[in-house]
C-alpha cells in the first residue's frame, strides 16, 4: 500500500497541525482568540495531519473515483450523460449563488423569470398545462404527483379510489411512493416483451382505481405501443395515468406523454437534462399536469403577472407544501441553460441519436450475449446474462470485469423480469469511437469467460479495492476508522 492510499487516520501523527494562527497579527492583541464560552469542553476525536497530507489524501481520493467525466457510464435507467460545463459556469454565477430564497420578488426577478420560463419550455415538451420546481429529486416527484392524483379524487368526493396499478416491470420507486402516499399497489403483469399486458389490466380496473403508474418506453427499453390503449382504458375506469419520467430521454422533442394520454408526470432534471447526479444528489423532479389537475399542484408557484413581473403565489385549493421554498434552483439552471444551448432544434436529435447508439451496441453483442427481446429499441435494452453460461460466469462477474478495463458496470440484475439482467443505456453524447472500444471489450470478457472463467470470476484484478464481500458489508457496515481498527 502507498503512503496515499492510507485512510486520513492512519496518516495522523501527534502535534501535527493542518492550520498555524499567530499569537501577534500586527500588534492587535487577542484577534485570533476564541471566547471561552465558545470553547469545546472535550477535543475532537480528529486526525493530526498537516495541509499537505489533507490535500494529498482527497485529491488521490478524487482520482480514484469514476464519473462521466472520465469514462463511459452505461448505466441502464440512469441517463448518465455527459454535462456540459457551460451549464455549470452560469449555475455558479455569483448573481446566482448570492441570491437569499427569502429576497423580496422585487429584487429577484432574474431568477423568477427562469423560474417561469424553465415551466413553460418542460409544458411545451411533456405536452402538459402546468409545472411545479418544487420536488428535490424524482421519487419525491413521484410521491408528489401522486398526492396531486389523490387529491384529485378526494376533492371530488371519490374516496373509494385507493388502489395503484403499477407494472411487475416498474422501476421500484413507484410502489414505493404509491405506498407512501397512502395507496393499496395493484400489479398488473407484463408480456414476455415487457410491454404491459393490457388483458391482465382490464380486470383490475374498477372503481377502487385512482390511477396507473407506468414509464414509456418502458424498463427492458422497449415502447409501449398499446399505451392508448391502456389510456382509453383508465380513462373510462375513472382512473389517472402517471408517467414516470425516468425513460423520458429516447422521447425528448419527439413524442410527448400529454399527447399519450398521461394526466401527471415527473421529469428528472438530473438526467434528461444534463445537471449531474449521484450519490444522493443534486436533483430536481419536476411535476407536470394536465389542465383539469393544474389548481391542485404544490405550493408556492411562479407566475407572470399582467404587469409583466414574475410573482410568487399560492392556492387554495393547492395540495400544500413539499419543499422548503421552490427546490433546488442550482439544478434548474443548469437545465434551463442545457435547454436553451440544444433549443428545438438540438432537443429533437436527442431521442433518435440515444435510440441509436442502444440499438448499435445492442446489435453488436448480441452473438455473445443472450437478447431475450427482438426488435428496435430505445434508448436502453437488457441482455439475461452470457450466451454461453456453461462455465458459471455470471453477470455480476462481467460488470466486475469490466471495471478492469476501464468501463463503468451497467445496472445488473433489474428489471427483475430477467435472471441475469444487464441493462445497458448509452447516452446520445457517446461518440461511435467509444461505443466500439465498449463493444471490444465485452466481447473480449466473453471470450475470457469461455476460456478463462476464473479471471472473469475474481474480477475486479486492477481496481484500487479488490473483491468485496457486499453481503458482509450489507449486514455489517463499518462506518468508521474505529471500527475498521476493531475489525483488523
Amino acid at each position: 500500500m502507498k503512503y496515499y492510499d492510507k485512510v486520513i487516520f492512519e496518516l495522523s501523527r501527534p502535534g501535527r497541525k493542518g492550520y498555524s494562527l499567530p499569537a501577534d497579527n500586527f500588534g492587535v492583541d487577542g484577534i485570533n482568540e476564541i471566547p471561552s464560552d465558545l470553547l469545546r469542553q472535550e477535543p475532537l476525536d480528529l486526525p493530526e495531519v498537516s495541509e499537505a497530507d489533507v490535500v494529498r489524501h482527497y485529491t488521490n481520493l478524487s482520482q480514484k473515483n469514476f464519473g462521466v467525466d472520465t469514462g463511459f457510464y452505461p448505466l441502464g435507467s440512469c441517463t448518465m450523460k455527459y454535462n456540459p460545463k457551460i451549464n455549470e459556469e452560469i449555475a455558479a454565477h455569483p448573481a446566482f449563488t448570492a441570491l437569499h430564497p427569502s429576497q423580496s420578488e422585487e429584487s429577484v426577478q432574474g431568477a423568477l423569470e427562469l423560474y417561469y420560463n424553465l415551466q413553460r419550455a418542460l409544458s411545451s415538451l411533456a405536452g402538459l398545462k402546468e409545472f411545479t420546481l418544487n420536488p428535490y429529486a424524482g421519487a419525491h416527484g413521484e410521491l408528489t404527483g401522486l398526492m396531486v392524483m389523490k387529491h384529485y379524487h378526494q376533492s371530488r368526493g371519490d374516496m373509494k379510489r385507493t388502489k395503484v396499478i403499477v407494472p411487475d416491470s416498474a422501476h421500484g420507486t413507484n410502489p414505493a411512493s404509491a405506498m407512501v402516499a397512502g395507496f393499496e399497489v395493484v400489479e398488473v403483469k407484463s408480456k414476455p416483451n415487457g410491454s404491459i399486458d393490457v388483458e391482465d389490466l382490464k380486470p383490475l380496473l374498477d372503481d377502487t382505481v385512482a390511477g396507473i403508474m407506468m414509464t414509456n418506453p418502458n424498463t427492458l427499453g422497449m415502447f409501449e405501443t398499446e399505451i392508448m390503449e391502456i389510456a382509453k382504458l383508465v380513462h373510462e375506469a375513472g382512473g389517472l395515468l402517471y408517467y414516470d419520467g425516468a425513460n423520458l430521454n429516447p422521447l425528448l422533442g419527439k413524442v410527448r406523454p400529454g399527447d399519450m394520454g398521461f394526466d401527471i408526470m415527473h421529469i428528472n432534471l438530473h438526467k434528461t437534462f444534463s445537471t449531474p447526479h449521484g450519490g444522493g444528489g443534486p436533483g430536481s423532479g419536476p411535476v407536470g399536469v394536465a389542465e383539469h389537475l393544474t389548481e391542485y399542484l404544490p405550493n408556492p408557484r411562479v407566475v407572470k403577472g399582467e404587469d409583466g413581473k414574475f410573482h410568487i403565489t399560492t392556492g387554495d385549493k393547492s395540495l400544500g407544501s413539499v419543499s422548503s421554498f421552490l427546490g433546488n434552483f442550482g439544478v434548474m439552471m443548469k437545465a434551463y441553460a442545457y435547454i436553451l444551448t440544444l433549443g428545438k432544434e438540438g432537443i429533437r436529435n436527442v431521442g433518435p441519436l440515444a435510440t441509436l447508439n442502444a440499438n448499435y451496441i445492442k446489435e453488436s453483442l448480441k452473438d455473445d450475449y443472450l437478447l431475450p427481446i427482438e426488435g428496435v429499441c430505445k434508448h436502453e435494452f437488457v441482455f439475461d446474462g452470457l450466451k454461453d453460461k456453461s462455465t458459471g460466469v455470471t453477470t455480476l462477474n462481467v460488470a466486475k470485469r469490466l471495471l478492469d478495463y476501464g468501463f463503468h458496470a451497467p445496472t445488473i440484475y433489474f428489471p427483475l423480469l430477467f435472471h441475469e439482467s444487464m441493462m445497458i443505456e448509452p447516452t446520445e453524447t457517446e461518440s461511435r469511437e467509444t461505443l466500439d472500444e465498449f463493444i471490444e471489450v465485452l466481447h473480449k470478457v466473453a471470450k475470457e469467460a469461455r476460456e478463462t472463467p476464473e479471471d472473469v470470476k475474481n474480477a475486479p484484478l486492477t481496481t484500487p479495492v479488490r473483491k468485496l464481500d457486499e453481503t458482509g458489508a450489507a449486514k455489517n457496515p463499518i462506518l468508521n476508522y474505529k471500527q475498521l481498527k476493531n475489525a483488523q
